[in-house]
C-alpha cells in the first residue's frame, strides 16, 4: 500500500471510530505524539482518544510528500465532539513517519490547543 493510500485508511478509520483499523496501520512499537495525550504507545492513544470522543468529522485539506524519504503529512479539518458534547474545530497537521514495511512509526500531531485542553480538562474534572 503506497503512503498515500495508508493516509487515506487513516482519517477514515479516526473518522469512524475504528479504534483496531488505525492500529493496525501501526507497528507493534509505532508510537503517537499529541499535544494534549503526550508521547503514548499507538494503541493507548487511539483507545483513551476513543475513550473520550463522541463524533469525529475530518475534512482532508492536503497531503504532502518528501522525496526520497518515508514521511508525508496531512493537513485536515477536524471536528471532535467528546462525550460531555462539546465541540472544538481546529486545523491539524500530522507528521507521519514510515519503516520499511510501510507500517507507521511515529505520528506527531500539531495544532493549537487552546480551547480543546480545555474542553478536555472539563471532560475529565
Amino acid at each position: 500500500m503506497k503512503y498515500n493510500e495508508i493516509a487515506e485508511k487513516y482519517l477514515t478509520y479516526l473518522e469512524e471510530g475504528n479504534v483496531d483499523g488505525v492500529i493496525s496501520l501501526f507497528s507493534e512499537n509505532g508510537i503517537v505524539e499529541s499535544p494534549l495525550y503526550g508521547l503514548r504507545p499507538a494503541s493507548e492513544f487511539y483507545r483513551d482518544l476513543n475513550n473520550d470522543t463522541t463524533n469525529s468529522s475530518l475534512k482532508l485539506d492536503g497531503v504532502f510528500t518528501e522525496e526520497g524519504s518515508r514521511r508525508i503529512s496531512l493537513l485536515f479539518d477536524y471536528e471532535w465532539t467528546l462525550k460531555n458534547n462539546k465541540k472544538v474545530r481546529f486545523k491539524v497537521v500530522d507528521i507521519i513517519c514510515f519503516n520499511d514495511l510501510n507500517k507507521i512509526e511515529k505520528l506527531t500531531i500539531i495544532y493549537d490547543t487552546v480551547v480543546s485542553r480545555k474542553l478536555l480538562e472539563e471532560l475529565k474534572a
